[in-house]
């Protein structure tokens, strides 16, 4: 079943969201959700979803980079963003640390705001210390990429937007983006 992504302005995006017990991770209503979080993400199609952006306040995200989603990016944008193929994966109540200062820099958007973008800082490396979904800890090492999508999914999971981030003179609409940026390089 897909599930409403709810927009900017919506105040559970805004609300951040509560831990779930391992008795709760288990529990069909919120394997079920994973389920309906894979799908949405998917048909969306996105790069990862957050607990909150379906309207429930819990630290949860689902995360997948299909290889498909790199089809619009050269080889040299690829290596550029130190983007490959993440499968799907789910985090419950991460903890984040920054391996290093938010140094690159990159477009980003979100399914939350639909059809707008702009550059947003972010670190170039990251450790995430979570739970997965059959509530088993897991450490994650990310770089590139990756690690950007960990850093978005988590601000979700604590109210924050990429727009609290973002560089303001770069918010742009994405048509607006792709005619007069996207080939451009973005300057430190």
């Amino acid at each position: 079943m897909r599930l409403k992504i709810v927009a900017m302005g919506e105040p559970a995006l805004r609300a951040g969201s509560s831990e779930l017990s391992i008795e709760q991770i288990l529990s069909r209503s919120i394997q079920s959700l994973i389920e309906h979080m894979k799908e949405t993400v998917r048909d969306a199609p996105g790069i990862g979803l957050a607990a909150p952006q379906v309207g429930e306040p819990i630290q949860l995200a689902v995360i997948e980079d299909r290889i498909e989603y790199h089809k619009t990016l050269t080889e040299a944008e690829l290596q550029q963003r130190d983007r490959r193929e993440i499968p799907f994966h789910v985090i419950i109540n991460p903890l984040i640390e920054l391996l290093e200062a938010p140094t690159a820099s990159f477009f980003e958007g979100c399914l939350s705001l639909p059809g707008f973008t702009a550059i947003v800082p972010r670190a170039k490396r990251v450790r995430v210390t979570c739970l997965d979904h059959r509530g088993e800890a897991n450490v994650i090492e990310a770089s590139g990429w990756y690690a950007r999508i960990l850093q978005h999914e988590i601000d979700h999971l604590h109210g924050t937007l990429y727009i609290d981030r973002m560089r303001p003179r770069s918010f742009s609409t994405l048509d607006n983006y792709t005619r007069h940026w996207k080939s451009l390089p973005i300057e430190g």
